[in-house]
């Protein structure tokens, strides 16, 4: 076939027209194609596997490390190295724009916490690299940890002058002067990795807590920011800590009332908030003796259950429609039946991943500098106290605050936002930690935005196919206008177990 079948109304201008366009398109694919991109990036990537923290879901990487100051302010002072992971584009030819993926917490590294879902990026990852970075004081990056449970802070075990004492010798140990490790500073951080890996546009995604990393790179950085994909969101102008205690409370009694519509669930197990309310109430006398077989050996061993087992149950089971589907059997095998067993098991196994996963010094980097100043003006004790954790969480917050360094924060860090960069904010209708309410507050920081509430949801929406599906055409499209949101009306919370060998047929 002959150029003038192909093309039988095209002049000699259009002609030179459309041969430099062409030329263009090629040498920009080569350009930015994974080989192209490693040969000019300045962070020696070597393969590797990234992996979960139980090494059961791994993929094949790029891994390399950035030297950065510690003190950005200071470039000859200590400095510290930024583990980074790439994830390379399938297509031959990637696209320029990658997606940079944000973790949650404050104290989740990337890596680790992105490496088992990155299935839920497999349409992105058909045209575009994906690219992890621990973010200063998590993961590979300088993790900034402490001697503490991370679950103490709502399960009220630990008083606050103790919290105090804990977090002051915490400081004394770890490898970082805590000041340095907040979102002001990360997000300079971020966009060194995209110049030294030579991206000129990336894609962001933020889960939770990087839903506030992802913003305010997009402020900090806008010529660099492509698109932001927030999940669960955390607006700039609320402070974290406040508000979880009333949250969780509200994501505890939707649990509650869905099983009572259900005529099977409420059959099963009625009245379970006064279940609930019975269980705690037994639990606040004094914790409750139990035999736990190990889920790894099968060894028993004995624990006493306590009442910081119970609320750290009720929360985080919530954050999940998998998870939350077993709440209601748990609470009645404990209160109706005096088989503590399932509770114990939820709680401590919960708590396990919270201690390996959360790097709780960088959290209090992040939380005494960015949201404790803000805690007196947005805090209703009332409120509070009329919940399950009550003012545990934030008592001990603030006590642990009292001598944590504070590091730079910029000045319009807690102001709406005011972006041109099209945005797909992601909210769970029952989400416990970040409700559909925030999305509503951020989304009015986009010009282009788009807030999805997801139905029958808690935290966390990448995981289903439809919300896939949507990230993929958003970010191919580069926009949020006309984006098709119906299979998003055909998403259900899963059923709840009606005993331990799952829900009805």
């Amino acid at each position: 076939m002959g150029m003038r079948d192909v093309m039988p109304e095209t002049t000699l201008p259009e002609l030179r027209h459309w041969c430099a366009k062409l030329l263009a398109a090629f040498v920009l694919g080569a350009l930015f194609s994974p080989q192209a991109l490693e040969a000019k990036s300045l962070i020696p990537l070597e393969p590797c596997r990234i992996a979960d923290l139980d090494g059961l879901v791994s993929t094949e990487a790029r891994c390399g490390t950035l030297s950065v100051p510690e003190d950005p302010d200071d470039p000859d002072g200590p400095r510290i190295r930024l583990a980074v992971a790439v994830v390379p584009a399938i297509a031959t030819q990637a696209k320029p724009d990658p997606l940079f993926l944000i973790a949650g917490g404050p104290g989740q590294g990337s890596i680790h916490g992105f490496a088992p879902l990155l299935g839920a990026f497999a349409g992105v990852r058909r045209e575009r690299d994906l690219v992890l970075v621990d973010q200063r004081g998590t993961g590979g990056s300088n993790r900034l940890d402490c001697d503490m449970p991370d679950d103490a802070l709502e399960g009220g075990d630990i008083p606050p002058e103790t919290l105090r004492a804990l977090a002051k010798a915490c400081l004394t140990t770890l490898p970082g002067r805590a000041q340095f490790y907040t979102t002001s500073i990360a997000v300079r951080d971020l966009d060194a990795v995209r110049a030294a890996l030579g991206y000129p546009q990336v894609n962001v995604f933020g889960g939770s807590y990087g839903s506030r990393v992802a913003q305010h790179y997009a402020r900090r950085f806008p010529q660099h920011t492509r698109t932001v994909v927030l999940d669960g969101v955390v607006p700039p102008d609320l402070a974290l800590v406040p508000n979880i205690a009333i949250e969780s409370q509200r994501a505890l009694d939707r649990v509650f009332a869905r099983c009572a519509a259900e005529p099977e669930c409420d059959r099963r197990f009625p009245a379970l908030a006064q279940q609930f309310a019975k269980l705690d109430a037994r639990l606040r006398q004094g914790p409750v003796a139990v035999s736990l077989a190990d889920p790894v050996t099968g060894e028993s061993r004995k624990l006493e259950v306590t009442r910081a087992h119970l609320v750290t149950m009720a929360r985080m089971l919530t954050y999940s429609p998998g998870a939350a589907s077993i709440l209601p059997l748990v609470v009645h095998e404990a209160a109706t039946n005096g088989n503590y067993g399932p509770l114990a098991a939820q709680a401590e196994m919960i708590g396990d991943d919270l201690e390996r996963m959360i790097a709780m010094g960088m959290h209090n980097s992040v939380v005494c500098a960015e949201d404790a100043p803000r805690f007196a003006g947005a805090v209703d004790r009332k409120a509070l106290e009329a919940t399950a954790i009550g003012v545990l969480m934030l008592d001990g917050m603030r006590a642990i605050c009292e001598d944590w360094p504070r590091g730079p924060v910029d000045k319009d860090f807690n102001e709406p936002l005011d972006s041109a960069v099209p945005a797909l904010l992601l909210s769970g209708e029952f989400d416990p930690a970040t409700p559909a309410s925030y999305g509503e507050m951020a989304v009015k920081g986009f010009h282009n935005g788009l807030h999805v509430v997801v139905p029958g949801q808690g935290h966390g929406q990448a995981r289903l196919p439809c919300v896939q599906k949507l990230l993929r055409r958003f970010i191919d499209a580069g926009s949020a206008a006309g984006l098709d949101t119906a299979c998003i009306a055909t998403i259900r919370p899963t059923p709840f177990f009606l005993s331990f060998s799952g829900s009805a047929p």
